[in-house]
């Protein structure tokens, strides 16, 4: 129900093979535990007996939240991936750790006070632009950020009393538009994200997320593409993500000149050359593009197509579709909301949901620290 959306309890026997008095138990349990809604059947159906349809609550939420170079990002999303509200606080410098959490706190604290907010929050996700370790979420290191061993997890978790997560952006994008997205029915999909802070990748193989052993893998912003290029602050030199810039581009994108165009075709260039490794080591079925390099792909998807053909093997390229992701400026906020609700769905009954009343009124959310 979370990714299909409304669906009839006919529609919910055939897609589990369960039989309808075990489908119609399941069903009345999750309406008691407030995690699904039964509403009157669809009037325009005029054909066969009307059933009522099953939606997700749009009580029950999780709270995303986004640090980035410049702005710290947070959104409220509804059980079955829909933002309902979001907030963002822009940044005079790099925020460090302690910065982005008092920020994430006092815009979560202002989300769940609003006087229609009456959520039920299972839990915090964070999607960081850096490596983030899979068992405890910690962020090992984000350079953009100049973080390093940094627990933010944990700490907004302190600050909120609510359970708190944290995954590299590119994964939690790719979970997205693999879930929600442009890749919807593909098994094969790489997300590559363009952001403020630099380039990162999502990896699924075979439906599901692959993150190498420590949950590092995707870090496309860092593969070599000019070997006279700029020095990155990974340590090596011409890196996907010092070649290929978010204000370079928007600037040439602004002028539209000819020396602009330049600028733009060579930046295009760079991150087809980066997208040729990625079909040629993974042999994906689609390539997402999302934030500012879907502007890449969306001003010439044509010239994009072909200068990644020539950059790949025959075989693997013949395969590979490019899009741009579908989702837009949610997916960073449906994937990191997604971690969240991943646990409410392994677990429905034991998951606990704390209501925003007590929490707006009476929880004092790292108070001082803001």
């Amino acid at each position: 129900m979370h990714e299909l959306g409304a669906v009839s309890r006919s529609q919910l026997t055939k897609e589990t093979g369960l039989n309808r008095s075990t489908i119609g138990a399941l069903v009345a349990e999750l309406v008691d535990l407030g995690l699904v809604v039964e509403t009157e059947p669809d009037p325009t159906r005029l054909v066969g007996r009307p059933s009522p349809v099953i939606v997700p609550s749009r009580q029950v939420v999780a709270i995303a939240v986004n640090p980035e170079l410049d702005a710290v990002e947070v959104a409220v999303v509804a059980l079955g991936g829909v933002v309902l509200a979001r907030s963002k606080r822009a940044t005079r410098s790099t925020p460090t750790v302690q910065t982005a959490v008092a920020l994430a706190v006092q815009q979560i604290r202002d989300l769940l006070a609003a006087p229609s907010a009456a959520y039920r929050v299972a839990g915090i996700g964070l999607a960081v632009p850096g490596l983030v370790r899979a068992d405890d979420g910690v962020v090992a290191l984000a350079p953009d950020l100049d973080w390093r061993d940094a627990p933010i997890a944990a700490l907004i978790g302190d600050a909120t009393g609510f359970m708190a997560l944290a995954a590299n952006d590119a994964t939690l994008g790719a979970i997205a538009e693999h879930v929600r997205g442009a890749g919807r029915g593909h098994d094969e999909v790489i997300y590559v994200n363009g952001g403020a802070s630099g380039i990162g990748g999502g990896i699924i193989l075979g439906g599901t997320v692959f993150g190498g052993v420590s949950g590092f893998a995707g870090e496309l912003g860092h593969t070599l593409v000019n070997s006279d290029g700029m020095l990155c602050h990974c340590g090596s030199t011409g890196c996907l993500e010092t070649e290929v810039r978010r204000e370079t581009l928007l600037e040439a994108l602004e002028l539209n000149t000819a020396q602009a165009k330049r600028v733009v075709e060579r930046q295009r260039g760079y991150l087809a050359r980066a997208l040729g490794n990625t079909v040629n080591l993974f042999n994906p079925k689609l390539i997402v593009l999302g934030g500012f390099l879907a502007t890449l792909y969306e001003t010439g998807p044509a010239r994009l197509r072909e200068l990644v053909q020539a950059s790949a093997l025959r075989g693997p390229r013949d395969d590979v579709q490019l899009s741009s992701a579908q989702l837009g400026g949610d997916t960073l906020m449906i994937g990191a909301a997604e971690l969240v609700f991943a646990k409410l769905i392994a677990d429905p009954a034991g998951t606990p949901l704390a209501s925003t009343t007590p929490l707006a009124s009476t929880t004092p959310l790292a108070e001082g620290s803001v």
